[in-house]
């Protein structure tokens, strides 16, 4: 297989190169997710915004990673993708009942 350095020196084969491309994928999913949530700041606007369905549909895109690759990750892959949803899913609850609580609009986009 072929042998590539990382920007840390370190030589990854082609396995361990997917492997850390799909856990990118996960993070790229969580942050938006988490943008969703309101729990990060969106990097575009400088501004803590919340949108419910966006942070469900991330959320509901990583349930699909998850579906369509059981018993083809590695354990760490499988891992970290079931911990990210767990989180996720945590927060995203957590979210959802302080926007129907609070009776905003966000609690609306929820059921989209």
């Amino acid at each position: 297989m072929k042998e590539e350095m990382n920007k840390n020196g370190e030589n990854l084969n082609e396995e361990q190169q997917e492997q850390l491309l799909f856990m990118m994928l996960i993070q790229q999913h969580q942050q938006i997710a988490m943008m969703g949530l309101g729990k990060i700041q969106n990097p575009a606007t400088q501004e803590m915004e919340k949108d419910l369905s966006s942070a469900k549909y991330a959320i509901d895109t990583l349930g699909m990673l998850k579906k369509y690759t059981k018993g083809n990750l590695s354990n760490e892959a499988s891992g970290y993708l079931e911990q990210t949803l767990t989180n996720l899913r945590l927060n995203y609850a957590e979210e959802s009942k302080k926007a129907k609580d609070s009776g905003s609009g966000d609690a609306e986009k929820e059921n989209d």
